[in-house]
C-alpha cells in the first residue's frame, strides 16, 4: 500500500492510512481527548493560531487540532487525486 498524505492546513501533511477518525471539535468528550493529549504531549496543533475546527486523530494517539472542516478534510481523504504541492 502507498503511502498518501493529505493537506490538513497551510501546507501541514498527514499520512491518510494513519488516519481513525475525523471529528468536530465542538463536543465535551472530544475536548477532554483534547486536554488528555496536550497532558500526554501527543497533542499537534497546526491551526497557526486560527479557530480549530476539527480534530484528527491517528492510530499512533497523537490528536491533530486543524483549521479545516471535517467535511473538507474526508473529501481530502476520499478523493483519488494526488494533492498538490
Amino acid at each position: 500500500m502507498a503511502i498518501r498524505f493529505i493537506n490538513v492546513g497551510f501546507g501541514s501533511m498527514v499520512s491518510a492510512n494513519r488516519i481513525i477518525a475525523v471529528v468536530s471539535s465542538n463536543s465535551s468528550p472530544i475536548k477532554k481527548i483534547k486536554e488528555e493529549a496536550r497532558d500526554n504531549g501527543k497533542l499537534i496543533d497546526v491551526t497557526h493560531g486560527r479557530r480549530t475546527r476539527s480534530i484528527i486523530i491517528m492510530d499512533s494517539g497523537h490528536i491533530i487540532l486543524s483549521a479545516l472542516h471535517s467535511d473538507t478534510i474526508s473529501g481530502r481523504i476520499n478523493s483519488n487525486e494526488p494533492e498538490e504541492g
